[in-house]
């Protein structure tokens, strides 16, 4: 875990309050607590940290162009959002949805399996309302819908999918259809109920109207593409489908960027009343070898290790290996 850094400033004033007797050092060491990071193996984590940012990203590419498209099919304002990225259990997911409700069971072509788009009541109702030409007002009391009001959901349904193909592009060529609706949660199973499943969630608005849509795949179903979901894999494919001038453009930008680089030669951890007690020439012993190469951090990233040395008079590095995919991931995870 990366610690955090003081500024200049903060640690001036925390030199102030020690001097002053302000601060108990004593009392701050006997709080030290090791931190545990706390681990359910009945809930493993499938997903990295990096991967589920580019399924945000994508979810939020497919807010954008939901509130354009359903704005101009229902006539009214809408607003999309996501709310959540989250990874829990299929059991966990039914217990949290509303009976009656709209739930699509999907099919996901080229993948094996089913995904489902649940679609909270409230909302479900003010789109029906504004299509059959009323001001979008949800109903008070849930109930399941008429087979003319699903006909009627069904073709917003059609389109959202539409648009979550879109914005599946850059990732995987992912294909939506509709196997079944249902209203009672109980009845749809798609998963083993211990089974890990990618949840979206998305606040969307109509009109006055608010409520919740999710988006739930099991692990299982997303795990062929697993590999593909990561935030450099969806950038490299959007630049990808730019136009050739405008791919040239972006990459001169690019290269005039300037970008910190850094060497970390070690860490180490000292008690703050040994930090008061330094006094120049005091030696501090870090946690690598003198031998081993250090870190270079490119921003607060790391990215090669180094041998460290020196050239025409100034201090320098040379690159020794890049820092592995695997390490990257630990340290996301950190």
């Amino acid at each position: 875990m990366v610690p955090e850094v003081l500024s200049q400033a903060e640690i001036d004033a925390l030199l102030k309050a020690l001097a002053a007797g302000e601060v108990d050092v004593a009392a701050i060491a006997r709080e030290e607590v090791r931190k545990i990071k706390e681990y359910d193996f009945r809930r493993p984590d499938k997903f990295s940290k990096d991967q589920l940012r580019a399924i945000q990203m994508i979810f939020e590419n497919f807010s954008r162009q939901l509130t354009t498209a359903l704005s101009t099919q229902v006539r009214s304002v809408v607003q999309a959002s996501v709310a959540s990225v989250d990874q829990i259990t299929y059991q966990e997911f039914t217990r949290s949805l509303l009976s009656p409700t709209a739930i699509y069971v999907l099919e996901v072509y080229p993948l094996e399996g089913n995904a489902i788009l649940e679609i909270n009541p409230a909302l479900v109702f003010a789109i029906i309302d504004r299509l059959l030409g009323g001001k979008g007002e949800p109903l008070r009391k849930a109930r399941e819908l008429t087979d003319i009001e699903r006909s009627v959901m069904e073709r917003v349904a059609m389109r959202i999918l539409e648009l979550l193909e879109e914005s599946w592009t850059n990732i995987a060529e992912l294909r939506f259809r509709i196997d079944s609706m249902e209203s009672n949660p109980s009845f749809v199973q798609i998963a083993p109920g211990t089974d890990m499943v990618l949840l979206v969630t998305m606040k969307i608005q109509v009109g006055q109207a608010e409520g919740m849509m999710n988006f739930c795949m099991p692990y299982f179903v997303i795990e062929p593409i697993v590999d593909k979901l990561s935030s450099r894999y969806w950038f490299a494919a959007s630049i990808k489908r730019l136009p050739p001038e405008t791919r040239e453009e972006l990459r001169r930008k690019v290269e005039r960027l300037k970008i910190p680089i850094s060497v970390e030669l070690g860490r180490t951890r000292l008690m703050l009343s040994e930090v008061m007690e330094m006094q120049v020439g005091d030696v501090i012993k870090l946690d690598v070898r003198a031998d081993e190469p250090a870190l270079l951090r490119v921003g607060s990233r790391p990215k090669f290790r180094v041998a460290v040395g020196s050239s025409r008079g100034r201090y320098a590095v040379q690159v020794v290996e890049p820092v592995s995919e695997e390490e990257l991931e630990e340290a996301d995870r950190r």
